[in-house]
């Protein structure tokens, strides 16, 4: 997208401009989450690969979106996004 500008050859006496849109790609999951179970106490950690690097990644719960706690820890490397749920309750389900 950066890429994205005016561009043009000079010969001296003449000048071509072309303008250059460049468009991106739609952010799509390589991989998506799987189900998983665990014990409780225990932690468990999802992950997702998406399409981009450094994508921006919202964690939810149902329809409550999670912050990064002792409970919950984020992570994320490159494609590849991961959330970390420590000592695992029934209502983690």
């Amino acid at each position: 997208k950066s890429d994205s500008d005016t561009y043009s050859c000079d010969i001296g006496d003449a000048q071509s401009r072309a303008k250059l849109v460049v468009q991106e790609k739609p952010l799509v999951f390589k991989q998506e989450l799987r189900n998983e179970e665990a014990k409780e106490g225990k932690q468990v950690k999802l992950t997702c690969e998406l399409s981009k690097p450094g994508a921006p990644v919202k964690w939810m719960k149902g329809d409550t979106v999670l912050h990064a706690s002792e409970k919950y820890e984020f992570k994320q490397h490159g494609t590849v996004a991961e959330l970390v749920i420590r000592d695992l309750k029934s209502v983690d389900a």
